[in-house]
């Protein structure tokens, strides 16, 4: 089994403060088995409910605290599972940590869209929130030596980093495991909660962003392309978002009049995922897209590391008027850090123009020969 890295925070938060500790992911990055994991080392009794059991659903959302009390009564662990489908579930989890004192409850959703709107304010201060996402190159690292993660990138570009995919070997059974990902689970939870009107402009716009990978995103254009309201892409890019499929990068900007901020570009939080979407599992070689593959990799999974170590951090791309471009911003500590990706050899181009705006900027160019850095090592 491949380490988690915040296996260790939900464990040591399980023996802590009476918290409710929350983990947000999209379908079949391993929540479950997570918590499954973790509960493991406790010698406690766990009630397990999902919340796909319409019994346990009645009580959890009864605001019933009697109702509550006897259904927990002799457990230790509450561990509530895809608890976004629960109505009202954050005021009825805030009533049973503030009246059952020595239960802990873990809850764990698929969409952060409804869970997070139903507890942020019920559980403010109650609560422990983390996000999970397909496996991270700073995972693999913990079991992997340097030379077998360098084997294994032309893999993790092709069919992404989902755990299911660890244990399927064959080419042809990973395309269908990806296929069945992003027709049948990905945004079920998107359909099933948000009152959608044209449920198929979901995935055409999917298909849509994963073909513009890397470039900045006209919503005018895709909504002429889909045939649908600008106000409409709109929604189902924040829904999208929300339910861990895709992430935004907006442009860096502190008012400078030749910077261009007002786009911003889309990225997959999984590159396998992304594939799936314009149904190209080719090997690297013979791919007119590496470059543009290579940026999503590298930014989604410096995203991930960052997210696991808390590291407080607003990611953007920079871009000038007069053509000066970086991949990726990250703005730390008051200053903005650059990086240029290649995915082949090549010199840094655009250093000195951020350097020149912000003087206490830095930039680092990132290829193959470094990337294992970037990617296992947050910064100070």
């Amino acid at each position: 089994m491949i380490p988690r890295l915040i296996h260790s925070s939900i464990n040591e938060q399980l023996t802590q403060d009476h918290r409710v500790i929350l983990i947000f992911g999209a379908r079949q990055v391993g929540k479950t088995t997570l918590v499954q994991t973790v509960l493991e080392q406790h010698p406690a009794r766990v009630l397990y409910v999902t919340g796909d059991d319409r019994r346990t659903m009645g009580v959890l959302s009864s605001r019933d605290l009697s109702r509550l009390r006897g259904m927990v009564s002799g457990y230790d662990v509450l561990f509530v599972d895809e608890a976004q489908r629960i109505p009202e579930i954050g005021i009825n989890l805030k009533l049973l940590a503030d009246h059952v004192p020595n239960l802990r409850i873990i809850a764990t959703g698929s969409s952060s869209l409804d869970l997070a709107s139903k507890t942020r304010e019920a559980l403010t201060g109650r609560a422990w929130v983390h996000s999970l996402y397909p496996i991270a190159i700073a995972e693999l690292a913990k079991q992997n030596t340097p030379f077998e993660l360098s084997n294994q990138l032309d893999q993790r570009l092709i069919y992404g980093s989902y755990p299911a995919l660890f244990g399927i070997e064959n080419a042809v059974a990973r395309r269908d495991y990806l296929d069945t990902l992003v027709h049948s689970y990905l945004y079920k939870d998107i359909l099933e909660i948000a009152n959608i009107k044209h449920p198929a402009k979901l995935h055409d716009l999917l298909q849509l962003l994963a073909y513009q990978v890397g470039q900045e995103a006209s919503i005018n254009e895709l909504a002429t392309q889909l045939q649908i309201s600008r106000d409409a892409v709109n929604t189902y890019i924040d829904l999208l978002e929300q339910s861990f499929i895709i992430f935004r990068l907006r442009g860096f900007n502190r008012n400078l009049r030749k910077e261009v901020s007002k786009q911003a570009k889309i990225y997959f939080w999984d590159t396998g995922v992304r594939n799936a979407f314009v149904n190209n599992f080719d090997p690297l070689a013979n791919r007119k897209d590496v470059g543009a593959l290579w940026e999503n990799f590298l930014i989604a999974e410096r995203r991930k590391l960052l997210s696991y170590h808390k590291t407080a951090v607003s990611f953007h791309f920079w871009r000038t008027y007069t053509g000066a471009e970086l991949d990726l911003i990250e703005h730390r500590s008051g200053e903005p850090h650059g990086f240029e990706f290649k995915w082949g050899q090549g010199a840094l181009r655009q250093s000195q123009s951020l350097i020149e705006a912000y003087p206490h900027s830095t930039v680092t160019l990132i290829n193959q020969s470094n990337y294992l850095t970037f990617l296992t090592q947050a910064p100070n």
